[in-house]
């Protein structure tokens, strides 16, 4: 109301972090060095906020219980994000467990992590390609440690949203140029600004609507605002002349709105050109499929792009009409639902059949009871936060991909998103014994 930006949240010491929810900026501000667990009251699984823990490996717990807010600060506090459970002034014996169990899982990620670095195949031979969802600086150098083969999603709107005025051309190829030089030759895909939603800017002017999920957000702000999309694309191109890029819109419902996202980027290229700047051209470039009728229309969109990148967060939003950060509904909210994977299977379907891949870049991706469904549908690329990479390639290495088409067809037969999870559930204990 004062005009005023609020100051990001500043911690001295090691915390357990406790918020109502945080929103996109506060979460992209925190220094999550400090940050040994986090702890929301409100949001969901998808919850930015859990995305962003997950990606750095911070055990998270969204729509914890509202008796939390009366805790005191600095009181002791036990989590045990795996189980869901919070314990307020533990036991010595709890502490011991929790522990123990930490030091477990510690040791269990540092085994993994000494085969991340190798490429990811199939028992049978069958290639699967692991990258990584990033949004900063910090993410890129984790997405190299865990054994990223490339970056599957640059969330480019963390540019955005920590400013009163949108970021220059040269400040965005800077931040580009910076992500490439720790990336070196591994390709990264840069989405477009995707904001909008719960991501606000205030110098965008969105206007104010009721269902904001399902109004001016994505790629509907960039073609309404063309200065500032050909101000993105000029960068990301000038960043393909040093570093492989790929380009990826969001949230496209229609195939118009590829055909005007392209003609702008063709105006793009032809500007750079005509001043003599050195850019990568012609770009990879594909979509996010996260709205329903992308994926009924595949076959069509197919046609007009290289790619697809299957956001299953929206999607799952989308199809089962359950907002994603509202924890009343986390439990209807789950991507394994039959509905959700028949439209990932007909996407996968109708790329293949164009000759070109899909890949998976929602919170699915690292789900390790999703992967041999995915790879069963037909998903060549799984793209998941950096901290669950080592994880989900050893359960790539494990899988028989004829063993996951039959599980992926079974899981379709099913009647909802428990009976699919207590299928798949039963598959991975067999590969883990």
């Amino acid at each position: 109301l004062a005009g005023q930006s609020a100051a990001p949240i500043e911690l001295k010491e090691p915390v357990i972090l406790l918020a109502q929810d945080l929103t996109p900026t506060e979460t992209s501000q925190l220094d999550m060095g400090h940050v040994l667990g986090l702890l929301t009251l409100g949001g969901g699984p998808t919850s930015h906020s859990a995305i962003l823990a997950r990606s750095l490996g911070i055990p998270a717990i969204a729509g914890a219980n509202q008796a939390l807010d009366d805790v005191a600060d600095d009181t002791l506090v036990g989590l045990d994000a795996t189980a869901g459970l919070v314990w307020v002034d533990p036991a010595p014996q709890i502490r011991e467990r929790l522990e123990q169990g930490r030091a477990k899982w510690l040791a269990g990620r540092r085994a993994l992590l000494e085969t991340s670095q190798t490429l990811a195949y199939t028992r049978d031979g069958r290639r699967v390609e692991v990258f990584a969802n990033i949004g900063r600086v910090i993410d890129a150098r984790a997405a190299v440690d865990n054994g990223a083969e490339g970056v599957g999603l640059l969330r480019t709107e963390f540019l955005f949203l920590t400013r009163q005025d949108p970021p220059t051309e040269q400040e965005q190829l800077e931040a580009l140029l910076q992500i490439g030089e720790i990336l070196g030759d591994r390709p990264v895909t840069v989405r477009t600004l995707d904001i909008g939603g719960d991501k606000e800017a205030p110098y965008l002017h969105l206007p104010k609507e009721a269902n904001p999920f399902l109004g001016v957000r994505a790629i509907r702000i960039s073609l309404n605002a063309p200065e500032l999309f050909l101000t993105q694309l000029r960068a990301i191109l000038q960043a393909g002349a040093r570093h492989p890029v790929r380009i990826m819109f969001p949230m496209i419902a229609t195939v118009e709105e590829i055909w005007k996202a392209r003609s702008l980027l063709e105006k793009a290229h032809q500007s750079l050109q005509s001043g003599k700047l050195a850019h990568a051209w012609p770009v990879e470039t594909g979509i996010m499929v996260e709205v329903p009728s992308a994926a009924v229309l595949s076959p069509v969109l197919a046609r007009e792009v290289d790619f697809f990148s299957i956001g299953t967060n929206d999607l799952t939003q989308y199809t089962l009409a359950a907002e994603r950060g509202s924890p009343e509904l986390a439990g209807l909210a789950d991507a394994m639902h039959p509905a959700v994977l028949q439209l990932i299977e007909s996407v996968a379907a109708a790329a293949h059949a164009e000759g070109k891949w899909v890949g998976v870049c929602g919170e699915l991706a690292g789900d390790p009871e999703a992967a041999a469904v995915l790879i069963g549908l037909g998903i060549d690329e799984l793209s998941l936060n950096p901290g669950r990479i080592p994880a989900i390639k050893d359960i790539v290495r494990k899988i028989d991909s004829r063993e996951a088409e039959a599980l992926a067809a079974e899981a379709l037969k099913c009647q909802n998103a428990q009976q699919v999870r207590e299928k798949t559930a039963a598959y991975l204990q067999n590969l883990t014994h």
